[in-house]
């Protein structure tokens, strides 16, 4: 098969919990074991840090990778989901794996696909690993997909295990409360490894205490550690400062690999261009000033939203779509009202009907137009806006990868 035609086939054959939601979801980890015991575990064959969380985790662990390549070691990078190509979740010092990579793997495995029914992530996971095995990494930075105790990345055993902000968010799979969420991510925590927690929450330090020491493992609440958050960061968003007292926990942790201040220095200042971050209040545009975000559930479009008051610009215009499975409520009293709304769904299963989503803004007095996709709406947003305005595009992570 070609690459497209493999990706056509991953994406028809096996479930992804980005498209097709709670289905899709496998709450076991028989599966990935089962994988990796096949591939003959090349997770046992590099170091590793694992990076759980709500909000946060995947800055974080493009941070870490970033330092970690600027003190000259080869890291292996894996996250999800992608925005634009599938090779975004799988890169060694900011390289997305090679396309005959995945081809070969897809096609070396399909048997055992086919027979043992693996979902998407598994496979996914299953092949980051045998790559990052096979390219001798020093380390690799591990995001895990949903949760922490029950995603398929949860069978490594790191050097230092990360947990950054709690928030609500897939409430139907991991739990309606912060509380429940956190003892879902504090699953990561493994025996006589440290854990670092980016911020304190009264709700969830009595969770982590309780998992960590369980654990035998020690816990540093990066809150209340002496770290200087002060550092320029390549990530555009003051939101961002929050991030990198965990980041530096973690580093702090992290035994036997020797990392100099002037390499968090270049590492944090460049991350982008290290590592290929995208869709983190990323600038898009000028006059007018376009900025998108891949923020979805409230914690994190609270950080967002609120450092669009901060900007300058005559009039705000807002092109929106999110899932169907977001509760809309709990998200509506973040956004301005004085704001230009264009309503859109993302090309995918789960996105919610746009005049679904526009109605609930309606109710709530907010002004908007409903367009038939993200691109005729975001078209419409920049014929519109003035030079002096500015468009933010948001609400889903796959309405930032329509526009960019």
């Amino acid at each position: 098969m070609t690459y497209k035609e493999t990706l056509d086939w991953m994406f028809a054959q096996l479930p992804m919990y980005q498209n097709k939601g709670k289905v899709a979801f496998n709450s076991k980890l028989d599966g990935i074991t089962l994988f990796a015991s096949h591939l003959g575990n090349p997770h046992t064959n590099f170091k590793s840090i694992h990076v759980a969380g709500t909000n946060g985790k995947g800055s974080s662990s493009h941070l870490l990778a970033s330092v970690l390549q600027e003190a000259g070691y080869k890291v292996g990078l894996y996250t999800s989901p992608h925005l634009k190509d599938f090779r975004e979740r799988i890169r060694i010092n900011g390289k997305k794996i090679n396309k005959d990579w995945v081809v070969d793997f897809i096609e070396n495995n399909s048997s055992f696909f086919k027979q043992h029914k693996l979902s998407f992530f598994e496979m996914t996971v299953g092949m980051a690993f045998s790559y990052f095995d096979k390219e001798s990494v020093d380390i690799a930075i591990i995001e895990v997909g949903l949760g922490g105790r029950l995603d398929s990345t949860n069978i490594i055993y790191p050097e230092v295990s990360l947990i950054t902000n709690i928030g609500l968010d897939h409430t139907d799979i991991l739990g309606d409360t912060i509380p429940e969420i956190a003892r879902e991510k504090a699953g990561i925590i493994k025996p006589n490894t440290p854990v670092v927690i980016s911020e304190f929450n009264e709700e969830t330090v009595p969770i982590f205490k309780e998992v960590a020491n369980k654990m035998n493992s020690k816990i540093l609440f990066a809150d209340s550690g002496n770290y200087n958050s002060d550092y320029e960061i390549g990530l555009l968003g003051s939101y961002q400062k929050r991030n990198i007292k965990g980041v530096l926990g973690t580093l702090n942790l992290l035994k036997g690999f020797e990392i100099r201040e002037e390499d968090k220095v270049h590492g944090f200042k460049n991350v982008v261009k290290n590592t290929g971050l995208m869709g983190r209040w990323q600038k898009i545009g000028d006059q007018p000033t376009i900025i998108c975000d891949t923020a979805h559930n409230k914690d994190g479009l609270s950080y967002v939203l609120e450092q669009l008051k901060n900007q300058e610009f005559d009039t705000l215009h807002i092109v929106i779509g999110v899932v169907k499975d977001k509760n809309i409520a709990d998200i509506l009293p973040l956004f301005p009202k004085n704001a230009i709304y264009y309503f859109c769904k993302p090309k995918i299963f789960r996105g919610l009907d746009e005049n679904i989503l526009a109605r609930q803004f309606y109710d709530l007095n907010f002004k908007g137009v409903v367009y038939k996709s993200v691109n005729k709406a975001f078209k419409t947003a920049k014929k519109q806006a003035k030079k002096s305005d500015l468009i933010y595009v948001g609400g889903s992570n796959f309405v930032v990868a329509e526009v960019l």
